[in-house]
């Protein structure tokens, strides 16, 4: 396990943010049940979109990897081939719970043998939201206690789906990339409140640039997929990733002025309402020229419903520890089943380094301080733990030693070296 040794120090110039993974999960899987070739621009090989690529190549699809008209990125070069013809049994998904909850529907494209494995906190995660509709479909499947591996055998058919939307919004995802492909229309029917929605108006963007149509009748809470439909390869650079921004406008305001470059202001990504959300807070945020620049600000705490963007939480919490009064992040509840539990990693190294942090079974409550101790603290194996220990660390009065630095890969490889590039001090 690697650790970095963090040497107080403000943060602040300018950062190119990396492409929205979330966006390059789904323009990847477009492409691949695409018949025909696409190129995915600016893409950044992290693990977890490493881990898409290989279940779409086990699927069926060839995959070329060429220099990419943005610096530092790669540009896939696609050749999809319309439908899912199995090349390899065992699909690992890594440590990817997009790429599994998106891959295992799409693979019910066609009935032949799949068995679906990852690795790390993946394989506890739960699967169980699609079992209901593996047992109406007649479609076969093998698991232990609802875990990876799950052995599948058997197609989709078109009909109703009713889905809970409270565990994860990729659980729709998924069935929406491959229903569109069916002959006969479908409906989603979430049974549950509808957390990360939107997440699912990334999914139904990405399709639409695919040439996929789908009507999500917010009013009636049901999602129509017309059926024979075929996606049409096109080529696509993917924008920038707010949640990744999060990090650098976070650290903008602590200690600033930094600038995020590469971010889309009309962008569907649920993540983006980190900026409104900073503002709330009492931070100086602007928008010039195509960048995003957070200035120092003194923050005051906030109550805020994290139930639409989760992923926020672990640096959000990082703002309110730093914030007067109190933070309240609530119903966070699926925190707990993500990469880690993450509501209780957020508390106990928040706690590690002096903070004042209260870990309720759904929220977190924090009182935040003008300073915080330091110390050492455990990155859980997730990236988002691991980069807001980062950025908590740069406003510490003594050095910040974060065991497991090399989570970052999962999702942002390049991290450290932006970290020091703003003036961050690994020692």
């Amino acid at each position: 396990m690697k650790t970095v040794t963090i040497k107080p120090s403000d943060l602040s110039g300018k950062i190119l943010v990396p492409p929205s993974k979330s966006m390059a999960h789904r323009a990847i899987i477009c492409a691949f049940l695409s018949e025909g070739t696409s190129i995915i621009d600016n893409i950044e090989l992290s693990d977890d979109i490493i881990a898409t690529c290989g279940t779409v190549e086990a699927l069926g699809a060839e995959i070329d990897i060429v220099e990419g008209s943005v610096r530092e990125r790669k540009k896939l070069v696609i050749h999809g081939t319309g439908s899912v013809n199995v090349k390899k049994e065992r699909i690992d998904c890594g440590e990817s719970g997009s790429t599994a909850r998106f891959i295992i529907p799409v693979s019910r494209l066609s009935k032949e043998k799949v068995i679906i494995d990852g690795k790390g906190k993946l394989v506890d995660r739960p699967f169980d939201v699609f079992f209901p509709i593996f047992d109406a479909q007649n479609i076969g499947y093998r698991t232990d206690s609802g875990k990876l591996p799950l052995v599948l055998e058997g197609s989709l058919k078109p009909g109703e789906f009713k889905v809970r939307g409270d565990v994860s919004s990729q659980f729709i995802s998924g069935l929406l990339f491959a229903l569109p492909l069916l002959p006969g229309n479908s409906t989603i029917i979430p049974t549950t409140r509808l957390e990360s929605a939107g997440y699912i108006d990334m999914t139904i963007e990405m399709q639409k640039r695919f040439g996929i149509e789908i009507n999500f009748d917010r009013e009636r809470n049901i999602i129509e997929i017309p059926g024979w439909q075929r996606y049409i390869p096109q080529n696509y650079t993917v924008e920038g990733d707010w949640s990744q921004a999060a990090f650098w406008l976070v650290a903008g305001a602590l200690s600033g002025p930094v600038s995020v470059e590469g971010l889309n202001n009309n962008s569907t990504q649920g993540d983006k309402i980190i900026e409104t959300v900073l503002k709330e807070m009492g931070a100086d945020i602007s928008w010039d020229d195509g960048l995003l620049t957070a200035k120092r600000s003194a923050l005051a705490g906030i109550s805020v419903d994290v139930s639409q963007f989760p992923d926020l939480v672990p640096i959000l919490a990082v703002a309110g520890a730093y914030a007067k009064g109190r933070t309240v992040l609530y119903n966070a509840a699926r925190l707990r089943i993500k990469e880690s539990d993450r509501l209780r990693a957020i508390a106990t190294e928040l706690k590690a380094v002096g903070a004042d942090v209260t870990e309720m079974q759904e929220s977190l409550e924090i009182t935040g301080k003008q300073s915080l101790t330091g110390g050492r603290v455990y990155g859980w194996n997730d990236h988002r733990i691991v980069m807001s220990a980062a950025v908590m660390a740069s406003k510490c009065r003594k050095n910040v030693t974060i065991e497991g630095s090399q989570a970052v890969n999962k999702s942002y490889p390049a991290f450290w070296e932006h970290y020091a590039g703003l003036g961050g001090r690994i020692i």
